[in-house]
């Protein structure tokens, strides 16, 4: 026993004890570094060479180029009267396709979660529209809008919506209604099957409950449903809303940010200032102005989430 004892407090033993537990500690992050080494090299790495792009003249028709030129980008930024009117369309695009995807989708999860005759069939059909590719879903939508080769212009004009069967997307005062409608269409199904999972985890015995103390369906919404649903609403908001920002796929197919640039945000102004006219150093600094904004929101959001749960 004291033999035992001795061997174990001896200086080797225990710093192999130590050992042992420090390697123990080390063993999830051994298995997880694949994903750390992949997440770093995809992300981490463009994110950096982007950053160090935006206090570089890097312009690909310049041979000469590449320049540091220090903050002169972000003063370029501050005084472009084509950003910030891209910015307050970037605003607009985001808050509408938000509103209609997160109240049109909160409806169709509460219908969905009703038993009925063809729910499962109607669920799949519901995800159909977040499958499809968004270059398909714009150039789908581009041309419903055309009234040559569709009818929903003329239905409008017959709804009195139009004054007449034109195509929005031509309308400088109009076309940014035609990518929000695809947008919030392509929308909808990740807000209804996200809550649906949400609505279908709530116990079924709290509504019996409340339904023997009498309350309503409107007050078992208020007092149940919502508080159970408020983790849910909060993630999705913030990674919806960052994602619409980011999202000018339906923009750059169906209007190209015309007519006049009426349609044109943020992200589909990066892409014309890198990808068409070439200059990646003005390009960088916008899209490093975006990700602060981005940034600052989502911190805002986790802040004041974090502040409710602490009053209640």
């Amino acid at each position: 026993m004291t033999a035992a004892t001795d061997l174990g407090a001896h200086p080797a033993n225990r710093q192999g004890v130590t050992s042992r537990r420090f390697l123990s500690r080390l063993e999830p992050y051994f298995y997880a570094s694949p994903a750390i080494v992949l997440l770093v090299t995809v992300m981490m790495v463009p994110l950096v060479v982007g950053l160090t792009y935006t206090v570089r003249d890097i312009r690909i028709l310049n041979p000469f180029s590449g320049g540091y030129v220090g903050f002169a980008h972000f003063e370029a930024v501050w005084h472009d009267q084509n950003f910030h009117n891209a910015l307050f369309n970037t605003f607009w695009w985001t808050v509408t396709s938000l509103f209609f995807q997160f109240f049109l989708g909160l409806t169709l999860a509460l219908l969905l979660n009703r038993t009925f005759p063809g729910r499962r069939i109607i669920q799949s059909l519901v995800f159909l529209p977040w499958a499809v590719p968004a270059f398909l879903s714009g150039l789908n939508w581009a041309w419903m809008f055309n009234p040559v080769i569709s009818p929903l212009p003329h239905w409008l004009f017959a709804l009195g919506i139009l004054s007449e069967p034109t195509n929005i997307l031509s309308d400088p005062d109009l076309a940014m209604w035609g990518p929000i409608v695809a947008n919030i269409w392509f929308g909808i199904p990740f807000f209804a099957i996200t809550l649906l999972a949400a609505l279908q985890s709530i116990p079924g015995e709290i509504y019996e409950a409340a339904s023997i103390d009498g309350a309503s369906r409107r007050q078992q919404f208020v007092s149940i449903t919502l508080p159970f649903l408020a983790p849910t609403i909060a993630i999705t908001l913030m990674l919806r809303t960052i994602w619409i920002a980011n999202f000018a796929d339906l923009i750059i197919v169906m209007t190209n940010g015309g007519p006049a640039d009426s349609t044109q945000i943020v992200s589909s102004y990066i892409f014309t200032q890198a990808f068409r006219r070439l200059d990646f150093g003005y390009a960088s600094a916008i899209a490093a102005v975006l990700l602060v904004l981005l940034l600052a929101y989502a911190v805002s959001i986790i802040f004041i989430r974090r502040s409710l749960l602490r009053e209640t």
